[in-house]
């Protein structure tokens, strides 16, 4: 369906996401939420970035301080692939049963969904993703974001890179939607400014998308709304002052919202070139994205005014003198990238000309691209490519 508007709402069936703890210094009560979840260890899934930036070690003296047995697998990559997963899963398997703590952005996050799953099922590896949905259930996880952005606490699927087919593959299961989402703005103040901008891109794709989803419900769009309102507030605020602890923590609050939002609805056509431009070229997600935003937003224009009246009107802009709102949130939204530098020419992204046929038909298959409010074919998204090149 399109955008929510008056009349009877489409009869839903909606299951509760994750129990949320969110402010900061709520890292503290990390020892009592792997408690809650039935296990008294702790399997840590993280990144090199993060224990070289100091953000692991308070996190595991919390945990030994709780006299809690733990080990870590710290070899997450940016873009997690299938083998990544794999040696994960083995990993964990030999630490033997515990909560999983995902402690990290979107890619540890949905790496720690895969392995969190193929440790339940240790027959399967991560390239059995297409067969998994109905597989025996993962470890129960505990999800700490350390970007704002990519909502990945809020659903029980990854995107892993599928090197050897060149494409993203989801792998998922409802038993690794994680059990609580622990959001610590605290965990998010030594962020870089271009990772607070790509990884908040992200959430503001999120919101939008996710109003113009044709599964697009009251409830996601109540989600969505305040997500766009919260995240189009705080992302210049934070870009600008990555000390903002007062813009981190709503930005953080509105990217779960977000991503609330959107496991609700689906996302979108931007979603479906981001994953193509980043299995084809390793470009970071919220930087594929910002790379074709605003001109998706104008080919879904003709289909999306309604939503996009929302988007603008979530963002606090001044009603139109032309009264086009669609119009106003384009460019709204253009300024907000601008402002915080996100925004790169394919060209300059590890995209030769001649991969771009390739790219859209990545797009076109994706999964994401059934709930954009207009279907493309592989000429439109060419033409956007192209533009944006």
């Amino acid at each position: 369906m399109t955008s929510p508007g008056p009349g009877s709402p489409t009869p839903l069936s909606i299951d509760p996401t994750c129990r949320i703890e969110f402010g900061p210094g709520r890292i503290g009560r990390l020892p009592a939420l792997i408690a809650a979840t039935g296990h008294d260890r702790a399997f840590v899934v993280t990144d090199h970035g993060l224990r070289a930036a100091g953000v692991l070690e308070p996190v595991l003296g919390t945990l030994r301080a709780a006299g809690l047995e733990y080990a870590v697998y710290d070899e997450v990559a940016p873009n997690p692939s299938t083998a990544n997963v794999d040696a994960g899963a083995a990993r964990a398997r030999t630490f033997g049963t515990a909560a999983v703590v995902a402690l990290g952005g979107g890619s540890v996050l949905d790496a720690a969904k895969g392995i969190s799953l193929l440790v339940g099922n240790p027959k399967a590896t991560a390239a059995d993703a297409d067969e998994l949905w109905e597989a025996a259930d993962g470890l129960p996880l505990v999800a700490i974001p350390t970007t704002s952005g990519t909502g990945a606490e809020t659903n029980g699927f990854g995107v892993i890179e599928d090197t050897t087919a060149c494409r993203k593959v989801y792998l998922g299961h409802p038993s690794v939607k994680p059990r609580i989402a622990l959001l610590d703005p605290e965990l998010t103040l030594g962020l870089p400014a271009p990772a607070t901008a790509a990884t908040g891109i992200d959430a503001l794709v999120h919101g939008i998308e996710s109003l113009a989803s044709r599964g697009a419900n009251p409830v996601s769009a109540a989600y969505a709304t305040q997500a766009v309102t919260m995240v189009s507030h705080a992302l210049p605020a934070a870009y600008r002052d990555g000390a903002d602890l007062d813009a981190r923590a709503e930005l953080m609050l509105g990217a779960h919202l977000a991503g609330q939002a959107l496991s609700l609805s689906g996302l979108g056509l931007v979603h479906g070139i981001g994953h193509a431009l980043t299995a084809h070229t390793g470009t970071p997600h919220g930087v594929a994205l910002a790379a074709v935003l605003e001109e998706v937003m104008e080919f879904n224009a003709p289909a999306a005014q309604g939503a996009y009246e929302q988007v603008a009107r979530a963002m606090r802009l001044a009603p139109p003198a032309d009264g086009d709102w669609a119009r106003a949130a384009i460019e709204a939204v253009r300024e907000l990238a601008g402002a915080v530098e996100v925004k790169r020419p394919l060209r300059t992204l590890g995209a030769d000309r001649d991969m771009l046929p390739a790219i859209a038909a990545g797009a076109v298959a994706d999964a994401v691209t059934t709930n954009n409010p207009l279907s493309p074919d592989h000429t439109q998204v060419l033409d956007i490519l192209t533009t944006t090149y």
